[in-house]
Formats: structure tokens, sequence, C-alpha cells
């Protein structure tokens, strides 16, 4: 059975399609210019709902790791696994996405500033995550050592989102998180735009919840 059969993960396809087109039409011709960042401040309403979905992801892989480890059941470690693969992709697409917000408006595209770095921490944890995956041996070694870096690597979400209390604001390029600046306008098309990038974020993970299943499924039959 392939994944599109079901009508169900059709549906949800196309209405997560629909929303990303009405979402980048607000985004191009509703969202107001703000100043002294123009055009380059439409990086915004990708940015942060990427930022937000990845770690989304991450906590999902902390939280199907650790029912792994309690269960050993492949069904955890696949989530698990699903939830990491789309984590990462969001991961990288925020290191892609910030430097070309970055550029135009602080005149670098990056800078070691305790948010960004400690950002493509979380993202080379993950290399390892999957280089463990790939090289750590059989399945169930390689998965109970890839569960317990998944776990670790959370303690990193909680200090990117809390650099900017704990970190002095002039080593920081953006030392805020305050939304409350923006007018209800830039607000009601971000969050239109983190619930897309969340729909797509789900999307994704079924998609590759629904291969995982019968990656496992070949891997057991050709040791029958």
């Amino acid at each position: 059975m392939t994944y599109f059969s079901k009508k169900g993960n059709v549906l949800l396809a196309i209405i997560t399609l629909v929303l990303v087109l009405i979402g980048l039409w607000a985004i191009i011709f509703v969202a107001p210019m703000i100043p002294q960042q123009e055009w380059a401040q439409r990086i915004f309403y990708y940015h942060v709902p990427l930022a937000w979905n990845a770690f989304l992801g991450y906590m999902g892989v902390l939280v199907f790791s650790i029912i792994y480890l309690v269960t050993r059941k492949s069904k955890w470690d696949i989530y698990a696994l699903s939830a990491a693969e789309v984590g990462t992709v969001f991961c990288l697409l925020i290191l892609i996405t910030g430097p070309i917000w970055a550029k135009p408006i602080w005149g670098k595209a990056w800078t070691w500033e305790p948010r960004l770095t400690t950002t493509l921490i979380l993202f080379l944890l993950y290399v390892g995550y999957f280089m463990i995956r790939e090289f750590g041996g059989p399945y169930e070694r390689s998965s109970r050592y890839a569960a317990v870096l998944g776990i670790l690597a959370a303690i990193d979400i909680p200090l990117i989102y809390f650099a900017v209390d704990f970190w002095a604001p002039a080593v920081q390029s953006h030392p805020q998180r305050d939304m409350s600046a923006h007018s209800s306008m830039v607000l009601k098309i971000f969050f239109f735009s983190l619930f897309t990038y969340t729909l797509i974020l789900i999307n994704m993970f079924r998609y590759r919840v629904h291969v995982g299943k019968l990656e496992l499924q070949k891997l057991e039959e050709s040791h029958v």
C-alpha cells in the first residue's frame, strides 16, 4: 500500500499545499513593509516557523527515544528516526534562511553569537545521530545509541531558546524574542505561517513513518 492510497493523507497534503500558496501570497502582497528591513523581513515568516517546528521535531525525538528505550518496540524507534530526519531538514533551513535575513539587516551573514552557535551545535549533534544510525553496527545496537544521543541533544533546545537570557545582549545579534512589538497584521500572517509549517512537519513525519515501516518490514523479511 502506498502512502497516498489513503484518502486522509491525500486530503492533508492538498490542504497543506493550499495553505502554503495562500501564505506565500499573503507574505508577498499583504504583509506590511517593515522600516529598515523592507523585503528582507519577509524571511521572518519562514525562519521563525522553521525554528519552532525544528524544535518540535527534536522534542518528538526525545519523547519517542525514551519510549523506545523503555519498551524496545521498533515502532517508537521509527517514530524517533522520522522526527529526527524531519527536524534536521527544518534545522538546516534555519541555518540557511538565518544568514539570508541577517546579511542585509546586520551587515553580516553569520556571527558566532550564542543563539546561532547553539543552533549549529544542535544540527551537528544530529549529523552524529545519523552517523550512528548508519555506522553503529546492528540495528538494535545503533538504535539504542542513537536514542541516547537524541535524548542528550534535547538539552541544547532550551539553551537555544533562552540564549537571550543566558548571555549579555552585547554579544547577540537579535537579543530578544518578544513578538508584541509587531503589528497585528504581521502577527496574523506569522501565526498563519507557523500553522502551515506545522502541517508541513506533520505531512513529512507521517510520510517518513510510512517509509520507515516498509524498511523495517523488508529488514525483518530478510532475516526470516
